[in-house]
């Protein structure tokens, strides 16, 4: 078993860094729980407009084409198209900034504390996709659905488990982090191999021209952020060309920003974009992508039709296959000595945490956008409830649990007793 995840949190004498490590991690924790409040707001007043007479001016102002043209170039789409392809990929740009720090210098530079996050991101990928798979076999059409009930929502998620205040002890947020981010991981080489679209050649070149580019800018210590949102946004553009989701972009372009500060002593680039666009992403872009996908038509939808395959896939697969696949996988890394649960958590809280996992909604909705874009207008809607059920079921579940399971006081910063199970 991992000793490094069972022993006693280091002292302040023992590791500098902690403290602002930890201070940082706290600032991040409070903005993202703010942001999910804001996404069930958001989400609430979409199903509202979407089941009101308002539902016309709301489906319309969605499909509004705006058009922006510059010589030769010419990108015309629905306004809908515009807030997936567009806004979204700024809320990938900033995926890719936490990626590439966490990598570097974060939680995920230290291997002894990726193994019980990362079982348990594998388990709660493949084993709702299974679920999903099983009950939709033989349908090529609804198969496409298959990611959808894959993806975890960091942002809802850490919103429910904010609900418990200090009762949640930090060794259990920095799991659920660690988890999401690398859930993250997986959905993008999703996006990218499995939702890619007929691929142009010539978009292609120059978008490797575009990252040519950035890897000479980033080389040679170029500090200057417009000549990187400028090559960013050419690499955009020729992605979303080239047939390969827009949003991509947004991913890789964040890996060239540079993390070490240009001088001694400097700011770091990448540290203070990703300060600057956490606020815009947290409560702008993500809650106007609720906005504009959330809204269900419920006229029409009977509990037969919620217990058709693809809705009651992703149902089961977001409620049962994400706890299923991240406790037991966990649970074997733990059993096998891979790793240990860490201070702070014991097997009733991993078991919340799991059913936590099962709020896909921003990241299943937007894989479920990409999946029946096209050729999926039989299952128009009915994707999106199972998103929404399986969201609720899955975080009012976790919270539950988790409630019953923490201790009525735990120490913010995780010092609780090694749980019985840890020994």
């Amino acid at each position: 078993m991992n000793s490094t995840l069972l022993s006693p949190p280091p002292s302040p004498s023992s590791g500098r860094r902690l403290p602002d490590a930890g201070a940082a991690l706290r600032r991040f924790l409070r903005l993202e729980a703010a942001g999910g409040i804001l996404l069930i707001v958001a989400t609430v007043a979409a199903m509202i407009l979407a089941n009101t007479p308002a539902r016309g001016l709301y489906d319309a102002l969605l499909e509004i084409p705006l058009q922006f043209r510059a010589g030769a170039l010419n990108l015309e789409k629905p306004l809908l198209l515009w807030i997936n392809d567009g806004l979204m990929a700024v809320f990938f740009f900033l995926i890719g900034l936490e990626l590439k720090r966490e990598l570097l210098e974060g939680e995920l530079s230290r291997p002894e504390r990726l193994v019980l996050p990362g079982l348990g991101a594998i388990g709660g990928m493949a084993v709702p996709a299974g679920i999903y798979a099983a009950m939709n076999w033989g349908d090529p059409v609804a198969m496409q659905g298959w990611a959808i009930p894959a993806a975890t929502d960091i942002a809802f998620a850490l919103g429910i488990l904010s609900l418990l205040g200090s009762r949640v002890p930090i060794s259990l947020k920095v799991f659920l982090v660690s988890l999401a981010i690398m859930d993250d991981i997986g959905a993008i080489l999703i996006i990218a191999i499995f939702y890619t679209a007929q691929v142009s050649l010539a978009s292609l070149v120059v978008a490797a021209a575009a990252l040519v580019v950035l890897f000479v800018l980033n080389r040679r210590g170029v500090s200057s952020l417009p000549a990187y949102l400028l090559t960013g946004f050419v690499l955009w553009v020729a992605v979303l060309k080239s047939g390969v989701h827009a949003t991509l972009a947004g991913v890789t372009l964040a890996f060239f920003i540079p993390l070490r500060p240009s001088l001694p002593g400097g700011p770091s680039m990448l540290k203070s974009l990703e300060h600057r666009l956490h606020g815009t992403v947290a409560f702008v872009i993500l809650p106007v992508f609720a906005l504009a996908n959330a809204g269900v038509p419920l006229q029409g939808f009977s509990p037969e039709s919620i217990l058709s395959p693809v809705p009651l896939g992703i149902i089961l697969g977001l409620v049962a296959g994400k706890f299923i696949g991240v406790f037991l996988m966990a649970s074997l890394g733990v059993a096998f000595g891979w790793t240990g649960l860490p201070p702070g958590m014991n097997w009733r809280a991993l078991a919340g945490v799991s059913l936590l996992c099962g709020v896909g909604f921003t990241m299943s909705l937007f894989i479920g956008s990409l999946a029946f874009e096209g050729g999926g207008l039989a299952y128009d809607g009915s994707e999106r409830l199972g998103i929404l059920i399986g969201s609720s079921l899955a975080g009012t579940m976790g919270f539950l649990i988790l409630a019953w399971a923490l201790p009525s006081r735990a120490s913010a910063a995780g010092e609780d007793e090694p749980p019985e199970a840890n020994t």
